[in-house]
């Protein structure tokens, strides 16, 4: 045992994890270590050579700088350093300098790879990855793929309904799906069906169920989520949900099927909000939203699943509106189309949400269609503030004349912002790069998000032009204070886990989809499409979404901790009021955003 064991026991009592260790392991651990001392300016490990170990400073400082050569970080004592690289393959991702005379103590990999497998600690305290089975499985977050039981049990088209009935029976099933010749699903027989369009109108046994069978059918893939399906059943008012693969029938879930499974949270409100009959009750139902947030964030759940599943209400208030908006001024009279952007428009929406929305309308819409449109775009508008989606400040609504427009004025709006990328045409295009059809005919969305995101990854200027756009939220990391906080104002000494935290992961994501021409809106499911594309390498894409993950989580909590304080939820946190633990782990995320927009802005092309 080295000399200075006892000296390092001590100090390591004071550092966490090391301070959660047992006294007889936490003297091996001791007895592992290595001093060294360096001047200043020494550099302790560059990037991509083989890591000696992990790094905790005893005293003095060290910066760390990413590939570029840009300053990630500023540590002192009890700050460790050099894990990334060992838990990545044992190479360096950084480069670490000494800023001033310092002692580093140096545990060799196979210690701490086996305090990071054995002690649960070291685990949370290293490991910034989220385990795949650390949140509860419910019907709400399962994939409908996991839902099914069975192969579904379907027949032909010109089969008789007396064929159907026997093989229903034989089968214990309430429904039949029809199969055409072709091979994709063409109807459904329930037997409601057989009870109400043959027994009661007296068909013969020998009618085709061709007859009978219901043709334009609701269907969801095998990735929906439980929630789709409840939330579709719901406001359609449908028994029987096929699940359907590129038009293929490959199982079928009914209300029975779910009846086991308790999941009353966001499907209770869905089911509410498709029975209301005024803008009043919407408002009692979102007002039960916070409510909700604690139940998920209470239960584990992934914060995209939440942020989903929160947004999903946002959605079916919207179309229960436009319901009540076109009771009121009739008909349509050309088709339009509803879509959302910002957060709802990305299922992100937390406790703290306003409305970013717009309206695409048929090229054949009149000038006095028009007028109907901006009348149903105030009477939406006008409703979602008043269940708590507030007006946005920015005037980015389909009640601003500028957002309610006909589709080939869209397109030249597209078109114009990636042809002349200025500040505002580069505000404007990430804004409606998140566009997501809501509500009305989705055939107007058409092929608009596809040949815009084509038309802009090809124009170089334009692509530049965003990637600096995406570099303007920066994290709040202080360099000797370890978080920027805000200095003065309502929100002194507090972070915005919004604009310094999601925001710039947000924007990041934005551009990725752009270079790699991603259809997905979502900030996490771009992120993960980006990495297996290869918009990303595959360990820059692991630790932003491990980053954001962290990020995103931590932002619910705080918003569930405020509603549970009875205040109104917010973005903003004092990082005081986290343990020392957290603090550490939310800056280590900070770091990784920042260590990702240096990396883009030097390697992208960003204009400057």
């Amino acid at each position: 045992m080295p000399s200075d064991t006892p000296t390092i026991e001590r100090f390591l009592a004071t550092v966490h994890p090391y301070d959660s260790l047992p006294q007889d392991e936490l003297a091996r651990v001791a007895g592992s270590f290595s001093r060294r001392t360096f001047d200043a300016g020494t550099e302790v490990y560059t990037l991509g050579e083989p890591m000696e170990g992990l790094f905790l400073v005893e005293s003095g400082g060290v910066e760390i700088l990413d590939q570029n050569g840009a300053l990630v970080s500023l540590l002192g004592p009890r700050n460790s350093f050099g894990e990334r690289g060992l838990m990545r393959g044992g190479l360096a991702v950084t480069t670490a300098r000494t800023t001033e005379a310092s002692v580093l103590l140096l545990l060799p990999p196979g210690i701490f790879a086996r305090l990071v497998a054995d002690q649960p600690a070291f685990q949370r305290f290293f490991n910034r990855s989220r385990p795949a089975d650390a949140r509860p499985a419910e019907l709400t977050t399962r994939k409908v793929g996991d839902l099914m039981t069975r192969e579904p049990v379907v027949c032909g088209p010109e089969d008789t309904v007396q064929e159907a009935a026997r093989k229903m029976r034989a089968e214990r099933v309430s429904s039949i799906g029809i199969i055409a010749s072709d091979g994709l699903l063409t109807g459904l027989v329930t037997t409601r069906d057989l009870s109400n369009k043959v027994l009661a109108a007296g068909l013969p046994g020998s009618t085709p169920v061709s007859d009978i069978m219901t043709r334009d059918l609701v269907s969801l893939p095998p990735t929906a989520l439980g929630s789709d399906v409840l939330n579709q059943m719901l406001e359609k008012r449908i028994g029987h949900m096929p699940i359907t693969e590129n038009g293929r029938l490959v199982g079928m879930i009914t209300q029975t099927d779910i009846t086991r499974f308790q999941a009353l949270t966001s499907s209770a409100l869905i089911r509410d909000i498709a029975g209301a009959e005024a803008v009043a009750e919407l408002a009692d139902v979102t007002r039960r939203i916070p409510q909700l947030l604690l139940q998920f964030v209470g239960g584990y759940q992934a914060h995209e699943v939440t942020t989903r599943l929160i947004t999903d209400i946002a959605d079916a208030v919207t179309r229960r509106l436009l319901g009540m908006a076109e009771a009121e001024l009739g008909a349509p009279p050309v088709p339009y189309m509803w879509l959302a952007c910002g957060s709802q428009g990305r299922q992100e929406q937390t406790g703290v949400s306003d409305q970013d929305n717009c309206l695409m309308i048929d090229d054949a819409a009149t000038d006095d269609d028009m007028t109907y449109f901006a009348r149903l775009a105030k009477i939406v508008s006008d409703g979602l503030n008043e269940c708590g989606y507030v007006y946005c400040p920015g005037d980015m609504m389909a009640t601003n004349p500028r957002w309610c427009q006909r589709i080939g004025k869209w397109y030249d709006y597209f078109h114009g912002w990636i042809a002349r990328p200025d500040p505002e045409a580069q505000m404007l295009a990430s804004v409606m790069f998140d566009l997501r059809p809501i509500g009305g005919s989705p055939r107007l969305f058409g092929d608009i998000q596809s040949e815009t995101l084509e038309a802009a990854s090809k124009n170089s200027i334009f692509v530049a032009h965003m990637i600096g756009n995406s570099l303007k939220h920066t994290p709040p990391l202080g360099l000797l204070r370890g978080f920027a906080t805000i200095r003065s104002g309502e929100h002194r000494n507090t972070i915005d886990l919004k604009h310094s935290g999601v925001v710039p992961v947000t924007d990041l994501a934005r551009v990725y989809a752009l270079q790699g021409r991603i259809a997905a809106v979502n900030t996490r499911a771009r992120l993960v499409a980006a990495a297996e594309a290869g918009v990303i390498s595959t360990t820059g894409g692991r630790d932003l979404i491990a980053a954001y993950d962290l990020i995103a989580e931590t932002r619910l909590d705080h918003q569930a901790a405020q509603i549970r304080a009875g205040k109104r939820p917010t973005n903003f946190l004092e990082p005081s009021v986290l343990p020392d633990f957290e603090r550490s782990h939310l800056r280590d995320a900070f770091v990784v955003v920042r260590t990702m927009q240096s990396a883009i802005g030097h390697g992208k092309g960003a204009l400057t």
